[in-house]
């Protein structure tokens, strides 16, 4: 709009005797307008000036600009790009709404009710709660040290929402067909050091095994923790691999804790984690990282505010609080 047609748009305001729900509906607009340059300087500022996202050459030039954001244009590859090239942001519309919607998220509002608080689709409310997961996600976060307690939950399969399922259907919240655990539940791994810092992983279906801690827990210790699992074979057989002192809490027998060796850190985020999950009536199984993570930075109170999500997930490495 240019200066002209401002001046006109105002004087006719000017002239008009606005009624209240007028007045409410054009500060609507307005907020909204506002929160639409804030997520713009928030993006920029978060991002800086981003290397190429296809082949990672910092020399990149400026290149016009598209749907609020400054392009660029890399001067090794050619390619233009935007600070959400290469997130799970990319693309995504309506970014005058990503705040409100991140408010959402972080008073876990289900899929309808956010959409409804939004004015956007429940499809779309969907897709931006997954995306927004995911970008928090990459956050790279500490490495555990000291004493690590490490312990697994789990959860009954689900294919919600498949169009094709891969066996028999049941009722919501039913049951397994057999006793005891098996290839019909999602392994869900927590490991907790003493200063609160957490790491989940969805391992895959039926029990825990040494191969999978190898891979998935190993990477997150410092070398010199302390692991304090319960009696499970697979602990022990990975901390022997990995050379690491291991303690045993034998729950099976109802030892809960000798002193300092307990897993009560891990089991208490188990019961949070499961008492949260009861107002989204199941989630299907290959969406259940995102829970654990969406779950786990509400448990940190990090990030604590809709700014400081989006930050995140357009720049994690900068936004992480003690991040290597």
């Amino acid at each position: 709009m240019g200066t002209t047609d401002f001046q006109a748009v105002l004087q006719a305001l000017r002239q008009r005797q606005l009624t209240f729900e007028e007045m409410a509906a054009l500060q609507a607009v307005l907020a909204t307008a506002r929160q639409g340059d804030q997520c713009f300087s928030l993006i920029e500022t978060a991002a800086g000036r981003p290397p190429c996202p296809r082949c990672t050459c910092a020399r990149c030039h400026r290149s016009g600009a598209a749907n609020g954001l400054q392009r660029y244009r890399c001067t090794a590859c050619g390619r233009t790009f935007n600070a959400l090239t290469g997130t799970p942001l990319a693309r995504l519309r309506l970014r005058d709404k990503w705040l409100a919607y991140l408010a959402c998220l972080l008073e876990s509002i289900t899929v309808r009710a956010a959409a409804e608080r939004v004015a956007v689709a429940p499809s779309t409310s969907f897709r931006w709660r997954h995306r927004f997961i995911a970008g928090v996600r990459r956050e790279r976060r500490p490495t555990l040290s000291n004493i690590v307690e490490a312990d697994e939950t789990y959860l009954l399969e689900s294919q919600k929402g498949s169009r094709h399922l891969t066996r028999p259907a049941r009722k919501r919240g039913g049951q397994a067909s057999r006793r005891g655990l098996s290839k019909q539940f999602d392994c869900i791994l927590v490991a907790r050091d003493r200063s609160r810092v957490s790491h989940d992983f969805v391992t895959g279906r039926g029990p825990v095994s040494a191969a999978q801690l190898q891979a998935h827990l190993l990477p997150v210790l410092a070398p010199d923790i302390l692991l304090i699992s319960d009696a499970a074979k697979a602990y022990q057989a990975f901390a022997r691999e990995a050379g690491i002192t291991h303690e045993v809490v034998n729950v099976r027998a109802g030892i809960r804790a000798r002193g300092a060796i307990h897993i009560q850190n891990v089991n208490g985020w188990h019961s949070r984690f499961k008492g949260w999950m009861h107002r989204f009536h199941g989630v299907a199984s290959r969406y259940l990282a995102n829970y654990t993570g969406w779950c786990r930075v509400l448990d940190a109170g990090s990030p604590a505010t809709p700014s400081d999500w989006l930050r995140i997930g357009v720049a994690p490495g900068k936004y992480s609080p003690g991040c290597q």
